[in-house]
């Protein structure tokens, strides 16, 4: 069977009558190209089959998996509706299956952008995804080509697609326990018949119940798992078709049953998962019961796991500064311990202690104790660090807290919550922001005076409460680094005075539930000596927590470039285009761009004139000369010395860097562009320009009158107002290369048909790359010779880039 040269519309329709007749083809589910269902409900309702990707032409086959893959990831597809047996990809030629359960874990990925365009194959997240897919596919694929595997096919659909309702049903193990989780959000508790709001008061929680409706055997429901430990551990038992609560002090006030309003909708629930869990996960999954809780209680608990490598190595780190025996010879209290992992590990139980906000994060500790957790049920407890009084706490722990030479050797070793409460509205606790998250601490009213806006971030509020109440103690802390360097924390800084002993940084995306590309810190202070934080050195690891070198943070810094560049800001003059001034670090650059028109930002915009034109590039490629990393994001831009007023190579380089740059916006769209680097001649222009400013400028063409702004705030240099523009500029040879390729790419440009002549480089850009559906420029065009223009721009600004760096350290913009 041939399909060649139809369109994708036809091919769909041929692929459903030649191979899946005996189907139902033809419901559509939101941008998926292809569906099967079966005709008839089976036991698990009208189920999907099989999801595919359709192409024309001939297609690689992992390109059109991650294609699907990235469709129904933006679309959540699988949260709206259960999925497939199988994903399929097929084109003119060929057909491919995968089963859906062996990709289903990518898409559940951390911190990972759903909303770029799934054709789009030059995004870092389609090619992630891919590299990510292939060694899976390698594995679990199943390929046919239409003619010469005909039978093959058609057996594979046969005993495959057509039996997939028929299949053993889904294991359940510690990569698709939450995701069943979630399903079981919308289908189950909704049926459950009971006030969710008097559980919540009594501290139990919907995921006790759907822990309840795992461990219990599908052969007979009524049997609760045969496993004592983990029967014990359930605050609820599915039981007589109905819920029991077990915890000893509710028994009586739910001593009834809890039924299920809708059996059916249950039954079918469960029809699709085989329970109990795989026995070898079992005990995970009631270890990692804090993930089951819901968003907003994590963030209020500091539910936050710490990956293994790194519990190790901040062991090791104390260990290196309090001696080989410190665990005998200090004491150590984890005051956000949640269920307890930070503590693995150590070996003394006799000195350790553990508390966290929430009783069942203490069952859960003890339930690990009765399986070998090396601590003493004793020391476990429930205490709310920000609330509660320490008169709740232990004696033995009172005792140590309240003796000045014991307190000395009191390690509080603590991951607490990354909440941020500001006046933003928006999303997480894990670097960024989520208001009324503090404010409900009753230590916050007392600290904000101490503190200030410090009160805002809930580590910041255990930093201080341990300052405060336990003075002279060590502490070792994970947490986000902006203590130290953020703007919000200069008070904070001068009420934490503490020795900075040593520490280290890794990726914030290594931690359960964190999201966003910035440090998270290990770092140990003697708070018995008082020093203002000033410089601290860390190490670096990577993902794979391999050492790569050192890292500075500044506690003091001199003003911000944007202090340095409102000097020179001129608003009395029409100028030639507007900069937008966001926050000075690396995590707010996306938000520097050129336009002619003032954005919507609550910041500065920046009036560029031919007077202080050098200096706003200066400004614009001193940020944008570096790639923003997870190492460099909270890094600020300072305010430089004076260096740079001599060296015209750095001021030229910075005026080609901007010109050619993609945050330059400047649109004829928003009126006359002067910001044509080229003349007519150069690069064929089938008319005059509207304004030859930047040639003229380059050139020294440019008569300057006197001005009041000094650029450089010295009557005797050299290079001052009067010849600001009247010198012709001469450019590096990296320069140089970036506007041989720039000329090419207009050259190019002007020999299209009916193009309008004015054209920014955003414009040239707009023109070739098209837009989206949501008026968003593509990354990437359809036109060879244009990308192949705009690659070779590319590469060489960023060799321009390499050339401006050190000149960045060196005139102080920025620390190393």
């Amino acid at each position: 069977m041939k399909y060649k040269n139809i369109k994708e519309e036809e091919l769909k329709n041929k692929v459903g009558e030649d191979w899946f007749k005996h189907f139902d083809t033809t419901k559509i589910l939101g941008n998926i190209d292809f569906s099967v269902f079966p005709k008839q409900d089976s036991i698990f309702g009208r189920s999907p089959l099989l999801w595919a990707e359709a192409k024309t032409g001939n297609f690689d086959i992992p390109t059109m998996f991650v294609q699907l893959v990235l469709t129904i990831g933006k679309a959540r597809t699988f949260d709206k509706t259960l999925p497939p047996a199988f994903l399929g990809a097929f084109d003119f030629k060929k057909i491919a299956f995968v089963p859906y359960i062996s990709v289903q874990d990518i898409f559940y990925l951390n911190d990972f952008n759903w909303n770029v365009t799934p054709s789009n194959h030059e995004t870092k997240e389609f090619k992630l995804i891919k590299q990510r897919i292939e060694d899976t596919l390698k594995q679990n694929t199943y390929v046919y080509d239409y003619q010469k595997d005909e039978k093959e096919l058609k057996f594979f659909i046969a005993n495959n697609i057509a039996k997939a309702t028929e299949t053993s049903k889904i294991k359940i193990d510690k990569n698709n326990f939450i995701p069943i989780y979630l399903r079981w959000l919308d289908t189950v508790k909704p049926i459950i018949d009971v006030n969710w709001d008097d559980l919540k008061k009594a501290n139990i929680l919907d995921s006790d119940f759907y822990l309840a409706d795992l461990f219990v055997d599908d052969k007979d429901t009524q049997i609760i798992t045969d496993d004592l430990t983990i029967r014990d551990n359930l605050f609820v038992v599915f039981q007589n078709q109905g819920y029991k609560i077990t915890k000893e002090n509710l028994k009586q006030m739910f001593d009834a049953s809890i039924g299920i309003r809708n059996k059916e909708t249950y039954q079918q629930f469960w029809k699709r998962y085989k329970r109990p869990p795989i026995k070898d996960f079992q005990g995970y999954i009631i270890e990692r019961r804090d993930l089951l809780v819901p968003q907003d209680i994590r963030e209020r608990k500091g539910a936050f796991f710490t990956p293994r490598q790194w519990v190790e190595l901040s062991q090791k780190y104390l260990a290196d500064y309090l001696g080989e025996n410190w665990q005998e010879e200090y004491y150590i209290w984890d005051c956000a311990a949640g269920t307890g992992n930070l503590l693995a590990g150590l070996t003394n139980k006799y000195n350790i202690w553990a508390s966290t906000l929430d009783q069942a994060d203490v069952k859960v500790i003890h339930e690990r104790i009765k399986h070998g957790a090396n601590l003493l049920e004793s020391h476990v407890f429930q205490f709310d660090f920000l609330n509660d009084d320490f008169s709740k706490l232990p004696q033995a722990l009172q005792n140590i807290i309240n003796d000045p030479d014991k307190r000395k050797k009191l390690v509080v070793y603590i991951n607490p919550p990354y909440a941020e409460a500001t006046s933003a509205k928006t999303v997480t606790g894990t670097g960024e922001n989520k208001g009324g998250v503090t404010t409900q601490f009753k230590i916050n009213e007392y600290l904000n005076p101490k503190i200030g806006n410090a009160t805002n971030e809930i580590f910041a509020l255990f930093m201080a409460n341990i300052y405060e109440k336990i003075p002279n103690c060590i502490l070792g802390q994970f947490s986000k680094l902006k203590f130290i360097n953020g703007s919000n924390f200069k008070k904070f800084k001068e009420y934490f005075l503490a020795d900075y002993v040593s520490g280290f940084i890794v990726p914030a995306d290594t931690f359960d539930n964190v999201k966003g590309n910035f440090p998270i810190g290990f770092t140990i202070w003697n708070t018995a000596k008082k020093s203002k934080i000033n410089i601290i050195s860390t190490d670096i690891f990577d993902k794979k927590g391999e050492y790569t070198g050192t890292k500075n943070f500044y506690g003091e810094l001199p003003n911000s470039i944007n202090k340095w560049i409102k000097i020179y800001d001129d608003k009395t003059n029409s100028g030639l285009c507007f900069m937008g001034n966001p926050s000075p670090d690396f995590q707010h650059n996306s938000q520097l761009y050129t336009s002619l028109n003032k954005g919507i930002e609550h910041f500065n915009f920046w009036n560029f004139t031919q007077h202080n034109l050098l200096v706003g590039t200066i400004y614009f490629a001193v940020r944008q000369a570096f790639e923003a990393t997870w190492l460099n994001d909270r890094d600020q831009f300072l305010f430089p010395n004076d260096g740079w007023e001599k060296d015209k190579e750095f001021q030229n380089d910075c005026l080609a860097f901007t010109l050619f740059h993609g945050q330059n916006r400047v649109s004829i769209n928003d009126g006359v562009n002067h910001w044509i680097p080229f003349t007519e001649q150069e690069v064929n222009a089938k008319e005059k320009f509207a304004s030859n400013f930047m040639t003229d400028f380059i050139h020294g063409k440019l008569k300057v009158e006197n001005r009041k702004i000094d650029l450089f705030h010295n009557q005797d240099n050299q290079e001052n107002p009067k010849n600001h523009g009247s010198d012709k500029r001469q450019f590096s040879a990296e320069a140089t290369a970036v506007f041989n390729a720039g000329r090419e790419l207009w050259k190019y440009y002007h020999s299209k048909k009916g193009v309008n002549v004015n054209a920014s480089f955003y414009d040239i850009r707009e023109y070739f790359q098209g837009r989206n559906d949501k008026g968003r420029m593509n990354s990437r065009s359809n036109d060879e010779k244009y990308t192949e223009l705009i690659d070779d721009l590319r590469e060489k600004l960023n060799l321009l880039a390499d050339k401006i760096a050190p000149k960045v350290y060196e005139y102080e913009f920025l620390k190393k």
